[in-house]
């Protein structure tokens, strides 16, 4: 144990986690050769290859696969006793964050955060940039930001996910729609309709495949990429919108816009907080995770 210390096995638990030089050496904020020299002595150590390069990332051997579970409950029992002494008491705390969101998690999610945060952290912070998907988890990795919340699902071996709680859709219109009344939007009241979908990079892609599987994506006659808009374009006229229903609910509060129940199953939106591996994070960010999940997850 003399040439083994808590950085390789944290070196050892990222490289599996991440599969990747690059990413492990963002979390731990080293250069990709000093990760490189620790992959060489984990090697020695274990006498083993332990990770071979693939086209998709770094391959763990069966080794590698035998030794994650241990050193990965060692490691979070280390952090765990460590934490325990360097605690970040969020009551006292002077600090900031940086998040990236939709703009459908800024009407629903962000007043949830802020409201408890006044509360229970009076002296942090926040920074909120609008969501870019493709780019978020390097930004994650350099340390621009400290997390973001997305509806796709994003299967990435350098960021951890932090499941928070699935959604189903609504119907939304204007008030005073001249043909679509009661609370439920009818399977025959569908193909003579106009619909408004939102499509893109950050999901929602189940109001689109639920129309598509019954013949209607020739109903739809705007396709936009954000939300915010939408109330907008549906309380002065007959178009017809499918939103997530928290947020929906927000429109209603706020637009002369009614809520109609589908007579159909949408995909559900799936809504998450991407991050770094618990292993790579500061106290302030764990804090910061756990606080958001505490308050965001159903």
């Amino acid at each position: 144990m003399a040439d083994f210390d808590l950085n390789l096995v944290r070196t050892f638990v990222l490289l599996y986690e991440t599969r990747s030089v690059t990413s492990t050496a963002e979390a731990l904020h080293v250069t990709q050769p000093t990760i490189s020299y620790s992959l060489q002595k984990l090697r020695r150590r274990f006498g083993d290859e332990l990770f071979r390069r693939t086209g998709a990332g770094l391959a763990p051997t069966t080794t590698a696969r035998e030794l994650y579970e241990p050193l990965h409950a060692a490691l979070a029992s280390i952090e765990a006793a460590v934490s325990g002494t360097q605690t970040f008491d969020p009551a006292t705390a002077r600090a900031g964050f940086t998040l990236c969101l939709s703009d459908l998690g800024e009407v629903s999610l962000l007043p949830r955060l802020m409201a408890a945060l006044r509360t229970e952290a009076p002296g942090i912070t926040l920074t909120v940039r609008a969501l870019d998907v493709v780019n978020a988890e390097d930004q994650v990795g350099r340390g621009e930001i400290d997390a973001f919340i997305a509806s796709p699902l994003i299967s990435s071996h350098r960021i951890a996910r932090v499941p928070l709680f699935d959604e189903d859709y609504v119907g939304v219109v204007a008030a005073n729609h001249p043909r679509l009344r009661g609370k439920r939007l009818t399977a025959a009241a569908l193909g003579g309709e106009q619909y408004v979908t939102v499509f893109g990079p950050t999901g929602h892609e189940g109001p689109r495949k639920a129309l598509e599987a019954r013949g209607l994506l020739s109903s739809v006659v705007l396709e936009m990429t954000r939300f915010a808009s939408l109330p907008y374009l549906v309380q002065n006229g007959e178009l017809v919108a499918m939103v997530p229903r928290d947020v929906a609910t927000v429109f209603a509060g706020n637009h002369p816009v009614r809520l109609l129940e589908l007579p159909f199953e949408v995909e559900p939106v799936r809504v998450s907080i991407y991050a770094r591996h618990s292993h790579a994070r500061s106290a302030p960010q764990r804090w910061l995770i756990e606080f958001m999940h505490q308050v965001l997850a159903r």
